[in-house]
């Protein structure tokens, strides 16, 4: 896989909600099947299916453990997205600053037009 297809892979992979809150439970640690699938109102094929796609985009790992085949959270896959969303954050970030440095030198020139600006005549009843 490209990083290009491994980053699409994640991003699929995280946009769908049970996929995230299995994360979640995987970052407390490794987990079953079973134990994965408690808090959801759906089938324990239902689950591996998620577990599936969360699987090839390597974003978990099933070891083996007697008959218990526990899943872990695999971090590189996050850490990656992460550095992809980091440059966009400090894209926005650096022109946000320069909106603000723009306004501020607005406000300043506002304010100095307003303060030279004569006072108007007063019209004599």
């Amino acid at each position: 896989m490209t990083p290009t297809t491994h980053l699409d892979a994640t991003f699929a992979a995280l946009a769908d909600p049970t996929r995230r809150a299995i994360l979640a439970r995987l970052a407390l640690g490794e987990a079953s099947v079973t134990e994965l699938a408690e808090p959801f109102a759906m089938s324990q094929p239902a689950i591996s299916k998620h577990l599936k796609v969360l699987e090839l985009a390597g974003l978990i790992s099933r070891g083996r453990d007697a008959q218990r085949r526990p899943c872990r959270l695999e971090a590189a896959p996050l850490a990656a997205a992460n550095e992809w969303l980091e440059a966009y954050r400090q894209l926005w970030e650096t022109r946000f600053e320069n909106l603000d440095v723009l306004l501020q030198e607005m406000q300043a020139a506002e304010q100095q037009s307003t303060r030279r600006k004569p006072p108007k005549p007063r019209k004599k009843p």
